[in-house]
């Protein structure tokens, strides 16, 4: 995997060029020399978290039904709207 630095002023006037950088490799963004932000490709980030793609997936995961939620329930008071 390739690893690129670039300071915040090379990645603002070349970000296509940072994208195409991510899809080889990590992009480290400095500011003031120090490293600040990190550019990756989505398939990269999916790669790391192993994030589900849609929530039917997510719902779909094992231990879902053991999660408590019960959720405030709301009440809406409707008013009259003035026309007058």
């Amino acid at each position: 995997m390739t690893i690129t630095t670039l300071t915040s002023r090379e990645f603002n006037q070349g970000a296509s060029e940072a994208k195409r950088a991510a899809n080889k490799g990590l992009v480290f963004i400095t500011d003031r020399g120090r490293p600040a932000h990190v550019l990756m490709s989505f398939e990269e980030y999916q790669r790391l978290t192993k994030q589900r793609r849609n929530i039917a997936d997510a719902l779909a995961m094992p231990g879902v039904a053991d999660i408590e939620f019960e959720p405030p329930r709301v009440s809406i008071n409707p008013k009259a709207a003035d026309l007058s």
